[in-house]
């Protein structure tokens, strides 16, 4: 069944074409993706699918009576509702049932909560209670009093992405909707959406996310969009697969239009209906000829400073904030070449501990030494302040007119832009044109050509689309320095890291070697092995109780298969191990990648089901 049908739509600005004569369509059910490179038009595309933007052709049509939810980039929430009131901002009735039941609960209206009490119970709306707890519990949003105008961006993401959740719309839309979670709250999002029996229309640079929530990729690329019918990894192959059929339309088309260029030079002017025809053929296929199939390469051989013996040392160093603990005694020596993750929950202190390795914040106690010969290149969260009215290629020579290269090169501003993927065609548009993921493209840049030899990144893949995350990976793995990451993008940081720093909170952080999918999966095994070693206490035995009050036991054929599933467990999350590694190999095969993709959804389902029963089981071992 046919949810949204998309004709011939056509948007442009001024002169800028951003795409013209889109057609496509979302059935019932479907889970799609859209993926382009900054500045191409994803966003704007969600807002003229919603009317919130006009198109200049084409039509847009939703099936009728449709539910839809849109959650977007930037915050449209009402400053003066508390967090209650804005999450419970839907005509639902269901919903407004159980405002009006916790409404009077909090105001102890004993005759309120009778009635409302009924209203839920007629509407069976408790179930959607519960889902609306655990929800604003996962989000951290329990203090539902506080008033939006007074929270932080991220909480404001927060609370926009629990309304669009409990609205539980028949089509949901979502823009970025990963930004400002931490790990934590992205993967039970992945798992709460896989589950979700809405339709999805999203725009995310996750690359884990696409790759098992998504079922469908709209690619959107040189103002067409292209449909692939799978996962991350299908739509790899198949862009892959894609660009080598154009790459040889083309050059059929330039050795055709040599030739035609020929005949045109020697021909007088055309009065038959042939050589009309011709000359309207020469046309074509000067048009297909002329086509350009943009690689994302950004190879930047930047000269860096050679690191002393001495890099950067953290000797008992403690840091709080009142009460609030972020550091505690902690000590760590840098070497050579460290590639370090950091990993913690919001408010953990992450960036906190970046400022003090960077002198900015002051430390309670202890001390850090750096190296002499120490450049820090550190590129932060905050969206960078340029005058909007300066040139792109400006903001490149504010810094440097040529950066200095290996072996005594150098390189042009304009030619640096260029392996930034800023074409020639951008480098005089004025900053205020550029998107979000632009402007953080272009900070990144004036970070890494000031030749630094210790790069500090905190979260650097936030709106930067998934090219450029790519391209921005093979450079890293190159950088020869001291390289700190911090990232909510499991993809990149099993990439890029080889040990992780987890901030446990309390002013605990540990070091594990390893990457972030090592991490994760050492945790699992271990909440598994607390589990079964555990002695339940007394209020968790009477849960566990009968009618008759006795504990139940597990049958023969379920304590075969309680014994069976831990060694089922391991051999899965081994497998998924495995292929997360093939998906994180750049040099995989398209072939390869697409198997793994596919592999990967069923084991991860997989996983979740024998964990389910396992901790089902568990309870009455």
């Amino acid at each position: 069944m046919n949810y949204l049908s998309v004709e011939e739509i056509t948007k442009s600005y001024g002169e800028r074409v951003l795409f013209e004569e889109l057609t496509f369509g979302i059935d019932q059910g479907q889970k799609a993706a859209i993926v382009a490179k900054n500045g191409t038009g994803k966003t704007t595309l969600l807002r003229c699918l919603l009317g919130k933007e006009t198109v200049g052709d084409g039509r847009i049509v939703f099936r009728k009576d449709l539910r839809i939810a849109f959650m977007q980039q930037s915050d449209e929430l009402d400053p003066t509702h508390t967090i209650f009131e804005e999450v419970f901002s839907h005509d639902l009735p269901e919903l407004q049932a159980v405002k009006a039941y916790n409404k009077a609960m909090r105001d102890k209206d004993e005759e309120g909560i009778k009635k409302t009490f009924e209203a839920v119970t007629e509407l069976d709306a408790w179930d959607i209670e519960v889902k609306i707890n655990q929800i604003l519990s996962v989000l951290k949003l329990e203090n539902t009093d506080q008033l939006v105008g007074t929270l932080s961006g991220g909480q404001k993401k927060r609370v926009a992405l629990a309304k669009v959740l409990i609205a539980e719309p028949d089509f949901l839309i979502l823009d970025e909707p990963t930004n400002h979670l931490d790990l934590d709250m992205i993967e039970w999002l992945e798992e709460y959406l896989s589950k979700s029996t809405s339709t999805i229309l999203m725009v995310t640079h996750d690359r884990y996310f696409l790759e098992v929530v998504c079922d469908t990729i709209l690619e959107l690329d040189n103002k067409t969009l292209y449909k692939y019918k799978g996962n991350f990894s299908y739509f790899l192959e198949k862009k892959a697969e894609r660009e080598e059929q154009l790459l040889s339309t083309i050059e059929k088309a330039k050795n055709q239009f040599r030739k035609e260029l020929e005949w045109m030079r020697r021909q007088p002017k055309a009065r038959g209906t042939k050589q009309k025809a011709r000359i309207e053929a020469f046309y074509d296929t000067k048009k297909v000829a002329k086509q350009r199939i943009d690689k994302d390469e950004l190879e930047i051989p930047v000269k860096m400073e050679r690191l002393g013996t001495k890099i950067l040392e953290l000797h008992r160093v403690g840091k709080a904030f009142g009460e609030k603990k972020i550091l505690n005694d902690f000590s760590y020596v840098f070497k050579r070449q460290e590639r370090v993750g950091i990993v913690g929950n919001n408010g953990t202190g992450k960036t906190t501990f970046l400022n003090m390795l960077l002198g900015i914040e002051p430390l309670r106690k202890g001390k850090i030494v750096t190296g002499e010969t120490v450049v820090f290149g550190y590129y932060n969260q905050e969206l960078p302040n340029y005058d909007d009215d300066k040139k792109v290629i400006d903001v490149i020579r504010d810094v440097a007119e040529f950066i200095p290269l290996e072996k005594g090169r150098q390189m042009s501003a304009a030619q640096f832009l260029e392996k930034f993927l800023f074409p020639r065609d951008m480098h005089f548009n004025f900053v205020h044109k550029l998107s979000g993921g632009e402007k953080r493209r272009l900070k990144l840049m004036t970070v890494l050509m000031q030749n630094p030899n210790f790069l500090i990144l905190d979260e650097p893949t936030n709106d930067l689309d998934v090219f450029v995350m790519s391209v921005l990976e093979d450079y890293l793995r190159s950088f020869q320095g001291c390289l700190i990451v911090v990232s909510h993008d499991r993809y990149f940081m099993d990439k890029m890291v080889d040990h992780l720093f987890v901030f446990k909170g309390e002013g605990e952080l540990k070091d594990i070697t390893g990457n972030y999918t090592a991490y994760r999966s050492a945790q699992q095994k271990l909440a598994r092995a607390e589990k079964r070693q555990e002695s339940p206490d007394a209020p968790k035995q009477e849960k566990k109780k009968v009618e008759t009050g006795e504990k139940r036991k597990l049958s023969y054929k379920e304590k075969v298969e309680f014994e069976s599933l831990e060694g089922e467990m391991e051999k899965l999350e081994a497998e998924k191990a495995e292929l997360t590694e093939i998906l994180s190999n750049p040099e995989a095969s398209n072939e390869d990648l697409m198997k793994a993709g596919e592999r990967l959804s069923v084991v991860v389902s997989e996983l979740e089901e024998k964990e389910f029963r396992w901790l089902e089981l568990s309870e009455y071992e």
